[in-house]
C-alpha cells in the first residue's frame, strides 16, 4: 500500500481508568477519537467499558453501550471506520454478536486461533492464572457468518505464526466471503506467551499471507515497539496504536493520550515516504462498505 492506514486502539480491556488516562464514558471516547482522528487515524478499534462508577476497569457486552459509544465518536469523527472488539473466552459469544448486530461496525475483530494465555512475574510465579484464550475454526466461523450477515469486515487476529498460517488456509476454505471486504490480517506482536515484538520476525511474516490481502501490526509492549512500527511502514502495511497497545512515546515519556500516540505513528509512515490515508481511501482499499 502506498498510503498508510492508522488505526487507534482507544482503550482496550481491564486498564484501571483510576491509574492510566484510558477513555471509558462515550463522552471520553468520542474526545479520545477526536484527537486521534486529527492526527490521522481513519479507523477507531473499540472496547466498551461497564459505565456504572467504580466498574470503568471491567468490559461490557451492553448492546446499548455500545450503541452510545460508537455513536458518539461517530459523531465527533465525520466519515470515521469503527472496529470492534469481539473477544471472549468460552463457548457463549452472545455479548459480541449483539454487539455487532446493533452497530453494524464496517470492521470487527476476528480472533483467528487460540492461544495460551500467560505472563510471569519477575520471581517466576503467574501474573494471572494461566487461561486459554479459545478460539475454535467453529467459533470463527460462528462470528464470520453474523459479520456476512452485518455488512462488517472481519480483521483477523494472528497472535502467533501457526494463526497466520491458519487464516490462509480460512482463505482458501472459502470461509471469508466474497463481499466481505480484501483478506486482512493483524499480526499481534508482543504478548508475553504470542509473537515476540520484533522487526526481523515481522520481515518473514508477508510470505506466508495470502497474495492480495492486506495487514498491520499491533504491537504491545513499551519504546521497544517503536522501531518495529517503523519496520512495518517501511515494508508497507497498515499501522496501529493507541491507549490499548502501550502507554510510552518513542523517546520513553508517557502519553497523555491516543492523540500523540497517533502523531508518533504518523511520523513512521512519513520517515517511510507514505502519505496518510482518509477514510475514503482507507474504505477502498479494504473493500468495506461506503461510509
Amino acid at each position: 500500500m502506498d498510503k498508510a492506514i492508522l488505526t487507534c486502539a482507544l482503550t482496550g480491556v481491564l486498564t484501571n481508568p483510576k491509574q492510566h488516562p484510558v477513555p471509558v464514558t462515550p463522552a471520553q471516547m468520542a474526545a479520545e477519537a477526536r484527537d486521534a482522528f486529527n492526527a490521522g487515524a481513519s479507523i477507531m478499534h473499540i472496547h466498551m467499558r461497564m459505565q456504572e462508577d467504580g466498574l470503568g476497569h471491567m468490559p461490557s457486552w451492553d448492546p446499548d453501550v455500545a450503541e452510545s459509544i460508537v455513536n458518539a465518536i461517530r459523531e465527533a469523527c465525520p466519515g470515521v471506520i469503527i472496529n470492534l472488539t469481539t473477544g471472549v473466552v468460552g463457548k457463549d459469544i452472545s455479548g459480541p454478536l449483539n454487539c455487532i448486530r446493533r452497530v453494524k461496525p464496517e470492521i470487527a475483530a476476528c480472533n483467528a486461533g487460540s492461544l495460551n494465555y500467560l505472563k510471569l512475574k519477575e520471581d517466576g510465579s503467574w501474573a494471572w492464572p494461566p487461561m486459554v484464550f479459545d478460539n475454535p475454526v467453529a467459533k470463527v466461523q460462528q462470528f464470520l457468518d453474523v459479520m456476512q450477515e452485518c455488512g462488517t469486515h472481519p480483521e483477523f487476529e494472528c497472535f502467533d505464526v501457526g494463526i497466520v498460517r491458519s487464516v490462509t488456509m480460512y482463505l482458501k476454505n472459502g470461509m471469508l466471503k466474497p463481499d466481505m471486504g480484501r483478506a486482512e490480517y493483524n499480526l499481534v506482536m508482543g504478548v508475553a506467551s504470542g509473537m515476540p515484538c520484533d522487526a526481523e520476525l515481522l520481515s518473514l511474516l508477508p510470505k506466508y499471507m495470502a497474495s492480495d490481502s492486506v495487514w498491520q501490526t499491533t504491537l504491545i509492549g513499551r519504546t521497544e515497539i517503536w522501531p518495529v512500527h517503523q519496520k512495518t511502514a517501511d515494508l508497507g502495511g497498515m499501522l496501529r496504536t493507541g491507549l490499548e497497545d502501550t502507554f510510552y512515546l518513542p523517546d520513553g515519556a508517557r502519553a497523555a493520550g491516543n492523540g500523540v500516540l497517533i502523531e508518533a505513528l504518523a511520523a513512521c509512515a512519513q520517515r517511510a515516504g507514505r502519505a496518510i490515508a482518509n477514510p475514503s481511501e482507507a474504505r477502498a482499499v479494504l473493500g468495506l462498505r461506503a461510509g
